[in-house]
């Protein structure tokens, strides 16, 4: 798991719920190289070590907002999004944002909820 690049919780549990702060595509410290593509699939291998190390895994995912620079990358980010949750589609935003920590071009957070 990477530590957070600003003065936050990764992630909290409140309840049967857990909620994520957003998840980058760093690894090892820095920011992958790759673009969007290579960002979004090392976002999403974060957010999942988080999401696992609560016990918890990707198919309790009901929420998920993806903030991305540029939003001509959405059919790609679309592509690896699928990739990841397979069949499971949480409800989802997507917005536009002008900038992400140390440059990132996309972020994704998300709630989970881990009852019956």
């Amino acid at each position: 798991m990477s530590k957070p690049v600003g003065p936050y919780t990764p992630i909290v549990r409140a309840g049967e719920y857990i909620f994520t702060s957003g998840q980058i595509g760093i690894a090892d410290g820095a920011l992958v190289g790759g673009g969007v593509e290579a960002e979004l699939t090392q976002a999403m291998a974060n957010l999942a070590a988080l999401v696992e190390g609560e016990g918890a895994s990707m198919s309790q995912v009901v929420k998920t907002t993806l903030f991305l620079t540029d939003m001509a990358d959405y059919g790609v980010v679309n592509d690896i999004y699928i990739a990841a949750f397979g069949d499971h589609r949480p409800a989802r935003s997507a917005v536009a944002v002008a900038a992400l920590p140390i440059g990132a071009a996309i972020e994704v957070e998300a709630v989970l909820y881990t009852g019956s």
